[in-house]
């Protein structure tokens, strides 16, 4: 049987965008995750994160900084007693010719294949249109763009809601 995830990404979502936060000092959880995950959960979601890691091609730090970093992540999620299903990254920069960096949809893709992902079920939250446009091409049509301190041109936004933070999105998600 096929699951319904909420997919997140992670700078702007989960935690304060910094520019390519590879240190755990530098990592500032946002207000409101940990129990609005939890309300995903009694829900019965999944949630898997997905995340554009440019700071890897551009030489800013590597895959094992990254995977340590979000290693103790999950660790933070799991004390909370918040599963992370799993997370998907791309290492890759702008202007790479892959189908992971978002907007592609292939991290999409690639959860839906490995978990049977009912993705007319399933959310995306992300902090930028690219997000959006990724969830689209991957056939989710539930799209929440969290504002998280950047300007957004709501009225060229694909996203079905646009919320001030990952707090708001319990009053659209009901089940």
């Amino acid at each position: 049987m096929a699951i319904k995830t909420i997919f997140l990404d992670r700078d702007g979502v989960i935690n304060e965008d910094v520019g390519y936060l590879h240190k755990i000092k530098d990592f500032k959880f946002i207000e409101g995750i940990f129990e609005t995950c939890l309300f995903f959960l009694r829900l019965d979601y999944q949630i898997i994160i997905v995340s554009n890691q440019s700071g890897i091609a551009r030489g800013y730090y590597t895959e094992d900084d990254y995977k340590k970093l979000i290693q103790w992540m999950i660790n933070q999620f799991s004390i909370k007693n918040i599963p992370i299903l799993d997370s998907f990254y791309c290492p890759h920069g702008p202007g790479s010719d892959c189908s992971c960096r978002k907007p592609m949809p292939g991290m999409l893709i690639e959860a839906k294949i490995k978990y049977n992902i009912d993705m007319s079920r399933s959310w995306m939250i992300g902090d930028k249109e690219t997000d959006i446009e990724a969830a689209n091409l991957a056939g989710i049509t539930n799209t929440i763009l969290v504002e998280s301190g950047h300007l957004i041109n709501k009225s060229n936004s694909n996203s079905k809601f646009i919320i001030n933070s990952i707090k708001d999105s319990k009053y659209i998600i009901k089940n």
